[in-house]
């Protein structure tokens, strides 16, 4: 899935590099900027802000701020520091790869959950990149100079990535993704009995107005604010008060199927960012608390895996298709699901 992707940032008169930047909203209300860019910045603590406040790297309208500065409508927001952004300055680490395929073109990888795919804040080494780059010389960049990287999916997804080792694998590779003509199909539970068989999300999918680590669906009047996303959906089996479902997406926008299927009533299981790690569908019993607990320690992360990918090789124009797997975390949540629903009938 794609991810919103900063251009490379360049340094400011000051000699700064601007790390962060935003724009409160018309209808904000006087809120600490601490409190602010809490929700704002993915793992930021309230010290690591203060102490940036402390150290003039929060800027207001570009004037310098301290911790306790009240935002206000429409301001602008900047956290500019010394050092580039250390995404911007990638370094191989000899990380294991688990490579389903690979050739003089291309790689295909399998991703465990838990590792994220490119360096991002708060997520400095033991990406995928930095496994990459330590294995791979020469990777071609792309758009937005990640090596090798033609798609990318969520940390705590699992599944299967390719990797272009050529410029000319990039290019192909990156324009099918583009077109639409690559495929993709991911195995999710989700809360919930669906009322049908199969069926089609349709929805821009854009930042949500308040909450900028999640995503939302955007339509009518405000589709204008989102990146149009398709995912075609069907249940794969009934398991009580969740469902085990396919996805496949016609188009890959950040969080898609976990914003797709919230917007329709049914958040994957234990997607803590999106809600998905509360009680939403079932009974008060304390027993089936504990066994819904039960689950949620066996599969710590969202329910979501990259099965299938397929797509044409960029200089044989055969169509390639691999398949991964569902990994034991969510296959045992599966089976434990089967046997509870069992009881149900």
């Amino acid at each position: 899935m794609e991810d919103y992707t900063p251009e490379l940032q360049e340094e400011d008169a000051d000699g700064l590099f601007e790390h962060h930047s935003f724009i409160a909203d018309k209808g904000q209300k006087p809120l600490r900027i601490d409190k602010w860019l809490m929700n704002k910045i993915e793992n930021a603590t309230r010290n690591k802000i203060q102490d940036a406040a402390k150290n003039g790297s929060i800027f207001v309208n570009d004037v310098p701020v301290k911790s306790n500065y009240k935002v206000k409508p429409e301001d602008v927001i900047a956290v500019r520091f010394e050092h580039p952004p250390h995404e911007n300055l990638l370094v191989g680490e000899d990380l294991p790869l688990d490579i389903v395929y690979e050739d003089d073109q291309l790689l295909v990888v399998n991703k465990p959950a838990g590792m994220v795919v490119h360096p991002g804040h708060g997520n400095y080494s033991g990406t995928l990149i930095n496994a990459l780059i330590f294995h791979f010389d020469n990777l071609p960049n792309n758009s937005s100079d990640r090596p090798g990287l033609v798609h990318r999916i969520d940390k705590d997804t699992s599944g299967l990535l390719v990797i272009a080792k050529t410029e000319v694998a990039m290019a192909h590779l990156s324009a099918q993704f583009k077109a639409k003509t690559s495929e993709r199909e991911y195995v999710a539970i989700v809360w919930g009995n669906m009322d049908e068989e199969e069926g089609t999300i349709e929805g821009n999918i854009g930042r949500h107005p308040k909450n900028r680590l999640q995503n939302t669906v955007y339509l009518d009047d405000d589709a204008d604010k989102g990146k149009p996303a398709v995912t075609h959906y069907k249940v794969i089996e009934r398991l009580g008060y969740v469902t085990l479902v396919s996805c496949k997406l016609e188009t890959g926008r950040t969080h898609q199927i976990r914003v797709h299927m919230k917007h329709i009533g049914h958040t994957l299981f234990n997607d803590e960012r999106y809600g998905g790690n509360l009680i939403l569908k079932g009974t008060t019993f304390t027993k089936y608390k504990q066994f819904v607990d039960n689950c949620f320690k066996v599969l710590p992360r969202q329910a979501l895996h990259a099965k299938t990918l397929g797509f044409v090789h960029p200089t044989t124009n055969k169509f390639m298709s691999f398949e991964s797997d569902i990994p034991d975390d969510i296959q045992e949540c599966i089976e434990k699901w089967r046997g509870y629903s069992k009881h149900m009938e």
